[in-house]
């Protein structure tokens, strides 16, 4: 793993701590990794839940234009596979993830988290795809992940303009799920994912995999999605108990394996 992305496990949840001063842009080697350290997560059975995580200045502040600028045309095609990975590598983690911005998340940054599930932001945060000033388009997944979030009109608002979005607006329009003072980014999300620490981790997966791929396809093959998944769960200890407990002591007092 990269000296400047590491995974830092506690009580249970994941931090991909991005640490790349002063602005954490995403160079060619935070985007390595990006990629361990979502594998990582994914293999750990020691996390529950991953918070990505820029520190307390900045989330990041966009890819390496320095070392982007200087590429040609058929060094970008072979990088830009990587930009997409590395962001995808986030979004294909099967365990509830959760960005915590503080400061700026703009252009890949904003990518990055749009590959979570959840957004909690500063209200110090700016928001935004500013692609289009540099005579291009967002290239880790920005077109197709924040129009699938806010809908296509707001979508093209932000990446024909290029314009920031601060912490209130993007609350309203769906791009953000929660903003907090900007001292309480780092525990407001810890808070929020620990409800996810000693839960029902395939029924967590299994919900999320429906969720993200339906979304993919047309409602009919949604619908197969979600019933394979719910049918391959009676499989788990987590279901039994889950079940057995319901019928013994009523909802919510199951306790989970995690199996």
């Amino acid at each position: 793993m990269s000296d400047l992305v590491r995974l830092e496990v506690a009580e249970s949840i994941g931090t991909i701590r991005v640490d790349r001063p002063p602005m954490n842009a995403l160079n060619l080697e935070v985007q390595a990794g990006l990629k361990a350290a979502a594998q990582e997560a994914t293999e750990r059975a020691d996390v529950s839940a991953v918070i990505v995580w820029g520190g307390e200045k900045v989330f990041a502040a966009g890819a390496d234009i320095k070392q982007m600028q200087a590429m040609s045309h058929t060094e970008m095609i072979d990088a830009s596979s990587g930009l997409i990975s590395s962001i995808s590598a986030i979004a294909e983690i099967p365990k509830p993830t959760l960005a915590a911005i503080t400061g700026y998340a703009l252009g890949g940054g904003c990518e990055l988290a749009l590959a979570c599930d959840f957004r909690f932001v500063a209200r110090n945060a700016k928001l935004g795809q500013p692609e289009i000033l540099l005579g291009v388009i967002p290239g880790m997944g920005g077109t197709q992940r924040l129009a699938r979030l806010v809908g296509p009109s707001r979508a093209k608002d932000l990446v024909f303009t290029g314009r920031f979005v601060a912490a209130d607006e993007a609350l309203e329009i769906g791009l953000v799920d929660k903003v907090v003072e900007a001292d309480e980014v780092e525990s407001a999300a810890r808070e929020f994912m620990s409800q996810f620490v000693g839960g029902p981790a395939y029924a967590l997966r299994a919900a999320k995999e429906a969720i993200d791929r339906g979304l993919e396809t047309d409602l009919r093959t949604g619908l197969e999605i979600e019933r394979m998944l719910f049918a391959q769960l009676f499989a788990t200890k987590d279901r039994t108990n889950g079940m057995t407990s319901f019928l013994e002591n009523g909802p919510g007092k199951a306790t989970f394996e995690g199996a």
